[in-house]
């Protein structure tokens, strides 16, 4: 009679994959030849490593359960002329089979002590010193900000969706999570913030940290240069050639009033200092408000009036 490898994991035929490892890392703890001193734990552990060998693979299940053993490893027709398949043979090894399962995440890991360089035989079987888990790639995300919000500082609650490891270790599920990002003043376009190891929970493998790259959302009024912003207002004709005031609402909501005594040609820009974006290693400091102008022409001129301004300005030579 074959072997029952159902059995060997207190198992039904109706298991399913999650059952079968989570049987199997229980029984592979317990009976470890390191950590049991139960009489026949060694060969427990080893039926419980090729039960799994045989179960956890989808087309070696689908044969055993048809065949039973002798049909798994003598091998079996296929139903396609001459197509038989392969005979298996488990490769003997229950603690390369424990070893794969757990990789880095193997349990007995807190119980391994650096080896000794006097003694040839490496502490638990070999593990000592076997690779690291490695950490997957960081995924990045965009952090749209108002220019507001640079400018004054804020508090932002981003929700990102990731997998998280269920309690057996090897499946997992979607979940939510909250990340709160406290933005500086002054914070620069392409500003990185990094959430170490919050990306995909996958066994063995260290979850990715997840980096906010800072993005300027569009402004209705202004735009950003480095710490300068620029400010666009719109003025008459007559206003560009005998001198205004303009207001500008800043971005805490104050109001400052800025004289223009100058003749506002194409290409015309007033600077005023200090009125900019803050520094964000000194946010007492700040860049400079920069103003640019749009020009209203009128749409036509009465007689009277194009005779007034070229007495006034002179005919052009």
């Amino acid at each position: 009679m074959g072997k029952d490898y159902y059995l060997a994991l207190n198992l039904t035929r109706s298991a399913t994959d999650v059952e079968i490892k989570k049987a199997y890392r229980t029984l592979s703890l317990k009976y470890h030849p390191d950590k049991s001193r139960e009489r026949g734990a060694e060969e427990r552990f080893a039926e419980t490593a090729e039960a799994y060998d045989v179960l956890s693979d989808a087309k070696r299940r689908a044969v055993y359960d048809q065949f039973g053993e002798e049909g798994l490893k003598s091998g079996v027709p296929t139903g396609e002329p001459g197509g038989f398949t392969g005979s298996y043979t488990y490769h003997g090894n229950p603690q390369k089979t424990f070893l794969d399962f757990f990789g880095a995440d193997n349990p007995f890991s807190q119980m391994f002590e650096p080896p000794d360089p006097l003694s040839s035989v490496p502490p638990f079987g070999g593990m000592f010193g076997r690779a690291k888990p490695k950490q997957d790639e960081a995924v990045e995300k965009e952090l749209w900000l108002t220019l507001e919000e640079v400018y004054c500082g804020s508090t932002k609650k981003m929700k990102i969706s990731r997998r998280v490891l269920n309690d057996d270790g090897q499946t997992s599920s979607i979940r939510d999570k909250i990340l709160t990002i406290s933005v500086k003043p002054g914070w620069k376009e392409g500003t990185r913030i990094t959430f170490l190891k919050d990306g995909d929970q996958e066994p063995n493998n260290i979850p990715s940290d997840v980096i906010f790259v800072v993005k300027d959302k569009p402004h209705p009024h202004f735009k950003r240069s480095g710490t300068d912003l620029h400010y666009t207002a719109k003025i008459s004709l007559v206003e560009a050639l005998t001198s205004t005031t303009v207001d500008v609402t800043t971005l805490d909501g104050r109001v400052i009033t800025v004289p223009v005594n100058e003749i506002v040609r194409p290409g015309f820009t007033k600077v005023v200092v200090g009125e900019g974006m803050p520094l964000s290693k000194s946010p007492n400091k700040k860049g400079d408000l920069v103003l640019h102008f749009d020009i209203k022409f009128p749409n036509q001129l009465t007689p009277t009036q194009k005779q007034a301004i070229k007495q006034t300005l002179g005919k052009s030579k």
